[in-house]
């Protein structure tokens, strides 16, 4: 029996879901807990940070938008060049080590800082870390991944960083109402996930050896470097770029929620809902798309964010609100890692790095100017254009994934 790849030709059939379980890697499963305990660390910290910075230490909410920016801005640059020195280097681990080791350092300047320019200096070095980890971890999960459980690889490591995404939150609305809205006493204890992701994977992630052949890269960015990244990477990334203009930052969900009424206590459950649809998909996604083709899973995924962005358009209430966070979520758990599957196996083995640095920063900056967009749009017709807008770019990218096409490399 045979199953169609990606690009629709024969392949062998690969095992169902339980099998691909069985089948992943510890080293894949082990950076996937790495990821979710720092998201966990990082989150529970990151839902009380404006707040704190504006109710305790004094800041103007301008103040908060523009060291957010900067700091998201800062990590999307530096996974490039994270990405191109651990192929050049042969060694993913090491920067995944350090960029982990950076964001943990970072935690206890939190509770202690007793200024604002402390605070900035400590989410700078954290997203400076998460830059340099990001693209060295998705290359590593790409060379430890089986090529026929490579969708399933992606998509578990995805789900377990996004359990931590919407369990930081979480733990901080619990801790904060154990404490009595102690901030400092919730920052000391998002530390410690922190210091367990940095254990895990210096202990449980072991790098596959590496043939003299995938270390021949020359000098890092050379013409003749990205010359080997041929038009099915880029069209992969192209299409990753019109996507990401589709979906705008999470942030406009929030505000979304606002404009519906929903009392500013519960805002966090909207982050809350769309983490859990998102985690719950993800995994089983990534699993199947190992046994069906990969782009028409892209696809249905765009799909399902045009009708989050019409029921978000045209909702009256909360459970228009939360049904449309929750498609969100789930168009999430369909295309994310789709995506990095697909760059993963459009590019040679030897320059994953590159490609996913690359990769990550194309979107990133795509994200920024989808947000400045959909903030103008909002500003200037509501969130039912802001909305609908979102959907007309989601659509525009359906058209593009007709391009994608090639069988990838294995």
């Amino acid at each position: 029996m045979t199953r169609q790849d990606k690009a629709g030709t024969a392949a062998p059939e690969t095992p169902g879901a339980a099998a691909a379980h069985r089948g992943i890697p510890t080293g894949v499963w082990a950076l996937g807990f790495v990821s979710m305990l720092m998201d966990i660390s990082s989150e529970m910290i990151h839902a009380l940070l404006p707040v704190y910075m504006v109710t305790v230490l004094g800041t103007s909410t301008l103040a908060v938008g523009i060291i957010e920016g900067i700091a998201e801005a800062t990590a999307s640059i530096t996974k490039v060049f994270s990405g191109v020195l651990s192929d050049w280097l042969g060694r993913r681990k090491l920067l995944a080590v350090l960029g982990y080791g950076l964001a943990a350092l970072t935690k206890p300047v939190f509770p202690l800082a007793a200024s604002l320019e402390w605070v900035v200096a400590a989410r700078f070095i954290d997203r400076i870390g998460k830059g340099i980890r990001g693209a060295p971890r998705d290359a590593l999960v790409a060379d430890l991944a089986p090529a026929h459980l490579r969708g399933a690889c992606f998509g578990l490591r995805q789900s377990l960083d996004t359990i931590g995404a919407f369990a930081g939150p979480l733990l901080a609305i619990g801790l904060m109402w154990l404490t009595a809205d102690h901030f400092q006493a919730v920052f000391w204890i998002a530390v410690i996930p922190a210091i367990l992701s940095v254990g895990v994977i210096l202990f449980a992630v072991t790098e596959p050896e590496r043939t003299k052949e995938l270390r021949r890269v020359r000098l890092p960015l050379h013409r003749d470097e990205l010359g080997r990244l041929d038009a099915a990477y880029w069209r992969v990334v192209a299409v990753a770029a019109i996507f990401t203009l589709a979906r705008f930052s999470e942030a406009f969900l929030i505000l979304r929620a606002q404009s519906l009424g929903l009392p500013l206590a519960l805002v966090p459950i909207v982050l809350v809902i769309m983490g859990l649809a998102y985690a719950l998909s993800a995994y089983p996604v990534g699993v199947l798309s190992d046994r069906v083709n990969r782009v028409t899973l892209l696809t249905l995924g765009l799909v399902v964010l045009i009708l989050a962005d019409v029921v978000l358009a045209f909702a009256s209430g909360f459970a228009g609100l939360g049904l449309g966070v929750a498609l969100w979520g789930l168009h999430m758990g369909f295309t994310q890692g789709l995506l990095a599957t697909l760059v993963a196996e459009a590019a040679p083995a030897e320059l994953r790095g590159t490609a996913f640095g690359l990769f990550n920063m194309i979107t990133g900056l795509s994200l920024l100017l989808a947000s400045v967009v959909a903030g103008a749009l909002w500003d200037a017709t509501g969130p039912q254009g802001t909305f609908l807008a979102g959907a007309g770019f989601a659509a525009i990218a359906i058209a593009g994934l007709l391009l994608v096409g090639g069988r990838p490399r294995r």
